[in-house]
């Protein structure tokens, strides 16, 4: 059994618009992992739609409190890290620029270490009218695909790293 995203109660699943849950096994340590995640300026290294990241409170990566900006699928958005624990979770706020309708999201991950290298599960639940206008009624699904892409390229990422170190 996998851990789950710890949830702030607005975000809660059960009381969220729009949620999505991906996972995959990795045959890589969690600090291969990891350190991935946490080098957001380089996502699109093995994500090129992550490709306008940056870092607005001075940390060269994420950390409890950082403060970050991103452009997901067209879409400026603001973001603070809300929970850090190395090698295991990482999660964030997310509210859309220019949005007044008061839409945010909650997106977390989890590593759990396993036999073959570990297990990353990714969750993410948005409320608000912007969120169930752009990804809710025009794009079903795409919530989940885009985080699909996300944890296969974070895997082979992982791999490959692991594969270069093992030389």
């Amino acid at each position: 059994m996998y851990d789950h995203v710890i949830w702030p109660e607005r975000y809660d699943p059960k009381t969220s618009a729009i949620y999505a849950l991906n996972d995959i096994d990795v045959k890589a340590p969690p600090e291969v992992v990891w350190k991935l995640l946490v080098d957001a300026k380089n996502w699109s290294s093995y994500f090129p739609p992550e490709d306008q990241v940056e870092i607005l409170s001075g940390e060269s990566e994420l950390a409890l409190g950082t403060r970050y900006s991103r452009v997901t699928v067209g879409f400026p958005m603001s973001l603070v890290v809300t929970e850090y624990v190395p090698n295991q979770r990482l999660a964030w706020a997310t509210t859309v620029d220019a949005d007044e309708t008061g839409s945010s999201a909650y997106h977390g991950w989890v590593i759990t270490p396993t036999d073959e290298g570990c297990h990353v599960l990714t969750e993410e639940t948005q409320q608000g009218p912007w969120f169930l206008d752009v990804l809710g009624r025009q794009h079903p699904g795409g919530l989940y695909r885009y985080h699909q892409d996300w944890v296969e390229r974070l895997a082979r990422a992982a791999e490959a790293e692991v594969a270069k170190i093992a030389g």
